[in-house]
């Protein structure tokens, strides 16, 4: 159901890069780069594919799941807007643990890898989450009482909003600011400036991030600056997939004892510097 809803708003999505590409064409003409694009519109094939696979491979599971619920929770609007709630609750710890835990920062830093911030940018994902295991941030959901299907739906509502936020054509949204993440709230969680690495993990709801500490405001006296700590220069959606995994693999291979490896897979990816670091002798 996922793979559904957003394709159905693909031809949105596509008509929205299209304007504002025409937008910028005149007023910044580096926002868009065609192989730039073409490399998110890669991406975002290889991670759907991927995506539709593993949702075969994991609703069992949630059914499983389910059928141990804690509560009846038949549809209605109330229902699907708790589900819509605590979804996007989950999706925050999901999100903040990539940037967190390096086993999913392997995935996660495609998304992040690009130097430009456009709407294409949202098409730039990675075909290996299921694999670093997002999918088992939903499960509460199933064991709460959640249908399966409904879940499946509500993520994909999730993650087409999340859409119109990647871009520097909108500017700040009044008091909309203080409750949902804005096109203002995720440049900063775009941007690599000390100021605002690691912030605004939001997907719907902004407030997430006010109540856990995460929260940066854009300023604009400090310019965002888009990419990652150790920016990979390349367009090609095989290496933008795999560069971290190989990298992290390599560097738990290198780590010292067992509590090094553990270390290098699911500990910070700032990890991976000071391990570098520490071989080089500096």
């Amino acid at each position: 159901m996922e793979k559904w809803i957003l394709l159905g708003m693909a031809p949105v999505f596509l008509a929205l890069i299209a304007l504002e590409a025409w937008y910028w064409r005149r007023r910044r003409p580096g926002m868009y780069s065609l192989v730039d694009t073409l490399s998110n519109a890669a991406l975002a094939l290889m991670h759907q594919a991927a995506d539709a696979v593993a949702w075969l491979l994991v609703i069992g599971l949630y059914y499983a799941v389910y059928a141990h619920r804690l509560f009846d929770l038949p549809a209605s609007a109330w229902t699907i807007a708790a589900l819509f709630v605590a979804q996007d609750f989950f999706y925050y710890w999901f999100h903040r643990a990539s940037h967190r835990i390096r086993w999913l920062w392997a995935s996660h830093v495609t998304h992040h890898s690009s130097e430009r911030l456009n709407l294409s940018t949202a098409f730039r994902q990675s075909l290996t989450y299921p694999v670093s295991g997002m999918w088992l941030f939903w499960l509460p959901l199933a064991w709460l009482g959640f249908e399966p299907a409904h879940i499946v739906a509500v993520v994909a509502i999730n993650l087409g909003f999340q859409f119109f936020v990647h871009t520097q054509a909108v500017g700040r949204l009044g008091w909309l600011e203080h409750v949902f993440n804005t096109p203002s709230h995720h440049r900063v969680h775009h941007a690599r400036n000390a100021k605002y690495i690691d912030r605004n993990y939001a997907g719907v709801l902004i407030v997430w991030d006010k109540l856990f500490g995460s929260f940066v405001e854009e300023d604009p006296a400090v310019p965002c600056e888009y990419g990652i700590v150790g920016q990979i220069h390349s367009h090609n959606p095989v290496r933008l997939t795999f560069h971290e995994w190989i990298a992290m693999f390599r560097d738990a291979a290198r780590a010292r004892g067992w509590r090094g490896t553990i270390g290098q897979l699911l500990g910070p990816p700032e990890r991976a510097l000071a391990h570098r670091q520490a071989l080089s002798g500096d």
